[in-house]
């Protein structure tokens, strides 16, 4: 799943050309994409389908990417669903397995005690990612009913049940629970999740899953397969499990195959700054027949978005193959543009996506009725942006891919409405350098060094002051820093995750830009 280091590219432009070309054979070479193991998903596959090729791998992937604090996962509440995640599948594997009930218990006894100190004492919300109010209570109970009365292989009284994270309640957990009691279909965008559903969601899916996955997540395919002995087990959805585990050598990610949603942000992320060229035409047909009526998907078995839809659409158009955009219109809410609809809250990211997408329309495309569309996002982004000068989102964990994507959109179809902000966000982005002349939210990291580098040099406004020390110290980071090298989950999913080759994509664009700016070499 993992794509290995590769050397930081010459920053001369015959260097820059052939790490663009590297990046899109990458690509070709691995249809599914090319993504991070998660904790979270692989935990699941421990518990609910130990059959499965590759579970002491997964194991001893777990037992090493515990913290030494017993937790699993990113720092603060980042951590809740990986741990979560891990324990329950410790637990699992420790009770059906007495043979390892030894060899995982010091790992068992340090995460539930971590679980319970996080639990007890967090008041930190737990972030806004896919599925996280489904996942967290009937992970809890999962692992209530694996530690009462002693089930994990040793008399002791019943422990006290753990509670419910700080701010977050059983209600859309038990809303569902009607709901499925109802016999009626499971909604698209659950099936992503369909691991935590109980049983009777299973006969509310179709037959046979979209090309073997359910909701493209190894978890939620196993957990719909059950047993794969019994009389009409679904070999469509074997042969997709068995296939990931093989590409992963065991650990597995959140969301395979990723192949429209990775394309579509490489080559957009390389063509907003001129960086894409020779793309093969296997890749943009391949973005091109992803687009339907409602717009374009991920992954195979989940909803179409306006988020992947309005990448699509704009990587196309930069690359000379432009697509009517109607499809996104559907996502429209009158203020905004949702992700999906029937969103609970609203994404910044996506709506600066669909800025990009609609705007290159309009400003291409005389006579649309795209324009007063592209006023009204500019001024929606324009107000959400915080009093530091920074944006967040709820698809990324760090403010500095927020604010790069926003910035990005702005500068190029609302420059006369957005200068000063954006000129804030770049004072932002460089009042927060590292000493190291990295950037990032819990440590320094290439991926948020190049959108910090994209905001500072991107936009078209005039250079900030200090600019230029600021930026040589970027460049020494990531020429220290190989892409590779330092891999760190930032992406939202039901577990944080890494896009190798999206990331891959950005540096490489912050690198040109840097080119293009006269700031590389000096």
């Amino acid at each position: 799943m993992t794509a290995a280091p590769v050397a930081a590219p010459d920053v001369g432009g015959a260097g820059l050309a052939a790490a663009g070309r590297e990046l899109l054979a990458a690509m070709l070479a691995a249809p599914a994409g090319t993504v991070s193991p998660s904790i979270y998903e692989t935990g699941r596959l421990v518990g609910d389908a130990p059959w499965l090729p590759g579970h002491a791998e997964r194991l001893r992937y777990l037992l090493a990417a515990q913290r030494a604090d017993g937790g699993w996962g990113a720092p603060g509440a980042y951590g809740l669903v990986p741990t979560l995640s891990a324990v329950e599948a410790l637990l699992s594997a420790r009770r059906t397995d007495s043979r390892e009930a030894h060899r995982l218990a010091p790992a068992v006894d340090r995460g539930v005690a971590a679980l319970r100190d996080r639990l007890l004492v967090a008041v930190e919300p737990v972030p806004d990612m896919p599925g996280v109010d489904l996942i967290v209570p009937a992970l809890i109970d999962r692992i209530d009913a694996l530690l009462d009365g002693g089930a994990v292989g040793r008399s002791r009284p019943a422990a006290p049940a753990l509670p419910m994270p700080y701010g977050m309640t059983r209600h859309r957990a038990e809303a569902v629970g009607r709901l499925l009691a109802t016999g009626g279909p499971v909604p698209q965008k659950l099936w992503h999740a369909f691991e935590v559903l109980d049983a009777r969601a299973r006969v509310c899916l179709p037959a046979r899953p979209v090309s073997g996955a359910v909701g493209a997540s190894p978890a939620a395919t196993a957990a719909w397969l059950g047993d794969p002995t019994r009389a009409g087990a679904d070999p469509a959805a074997l042969a997709y499990l068995t296939g990931v585990v093989a590409r992963g050598g065991g650990p597995v990610p959140c969301t395979t195959p990723i192949a429209v949603f990775e394309r579509a942000w490489v080559l957009s992320g390389l063509a907003r700054v001129g960086a894409a060229s020779d793309v093969p035409a296997e890749l943009t047909g391949g973005l091109a027949a992803a687009l339907g009526p409602t717009g374009a998907a991920t992954s195979p078995g989940l909803p179409t978005d306006a988020d992947t839809t309005a990448v699509t659409l704009f990587a196309l158009a930069r690359l000379g193959r432009p697509v009517a955009p109607d499809s996104l219109l559907a996502y429209d809410t009158g203020a905004h543009f949702c992700t999906w609809q029937g969103e609970d809250g609203a994404s910044a990211t996506t709506n600066a996506h669909v800025l990009e997408a609609l705007g290159w329309h309009a400003r291409h495309r005389p006579g649309h009725p795209y324009a007063d569309v592209v006023r009204r996002v500019a001024g929606w982004l324009v107000d959400g942006q915080l009093a530091d000068g920074s944006w967040t989102d709820r698809w990324h964990a760090s403010p500095y891919y927020a604010t790069a994507s926003v910035a990005a959109s702005l500068a190029e179809y609302a420059p006369d409405t957005a200068g000063e902000r954006l000129d804030r966000a770049a004072d932002w982005v460089r009042d927060t350098q590292r000493d190291d002349g990295s950037w990032g939210l819990w440590a320094g990291t290439p991926e948020e060094t190049a959108y910090a580098l994209q905001v500072l040099l991107g936009t078209g406004r005039a250079p900030r002051p200090g600019l230029a020390p600021v930026v040589r110290r970027a460049l020494a980071y990531l020429d220290d820093h190989r892409e590779g090298t330092d891999d760190v989950p930032l992406w939202h999913d039901k577990d944080l995750y890494h896009p190798v080759l999206i990331v891959r994509a950005a540096v490489l664009a912050a690198r040109h830009l840097a080119r293009l700016t006269g700031h590389a070499g000096r």
